[in-house]
C-alpha cells in the first residue's frame, strides 16, 4: 500500500440536456476472477463510442457498487450494448462476478452542478 494519498476524482460535469444515463448497481461475488482487468478494458472501449459522455463510480463499505454512465443519445447506448467484448463481459458477469445487479436507463431533462472556485 502506498503512503501517497489518493487524489479525489471529481464527478462527471453536467451536460446540456437532454441526454441519457445508464445506472448499473451490483453486489459482487467473492474474489476478483479477472473482474478488475475486464472493467478497465470496458472503460477503454466505452470511451470510444461516439456519444459517450463520461462515467461515475462509487462503492459502499457494504459492497454495493454503483456505476453511472452518461450518453448523448439512445443510439450511443445501443452501440455500446452491441460491442461483442461488452456482451462477453456481461455473460461473464452473470456467470461469475455478480450476486445480483440492476440496470436503469433514464433520460436526463435537467442537469446542473457546483464547483468551489
Amino acid at each position: 500500500m502506498s503512503d501517497q494519498p489518493v487524489a479525489p476524482v471529481p464527478p462527471v460535469p453536467p451536460f446540456e440536456p437532454p441526454y441519457y444515463t445508464v445506472v448499473f448497481t451490483s453486489l459482487r461475488t467473492e474474489g476478483d476472477h479477472g473482474y478488475g482487468e475486464t472493467a478497465e478494458h470496458m472503460e477503454e472501449l466505452v470511451a470510444k463510442i461516439p456519444g459517450f459522455l463520461g462515467m461515475d463510480h462509487a462503492r459502499t463499505p457494504g459492497g454495493l457498487s454503483i456505476t453511472v454512465s452518461y450518453f448523448r443519445d439512445e443510439d450511443a447506448i445501443k452501440e455500446w450494448r452491441a460491442v461483442a467484448e461488452h456482451r462477453a463481459a456481461q455473460r461473464r458477469g452473470r456467470e461469475v462476478w455478480y450476486e445480483t445487479y440492476s440496470l436503469h436507463v433514464a433520460k436526463v431533462e435537467r442537469s446542473y452542478g457546483f464547483e468551489r472556485g
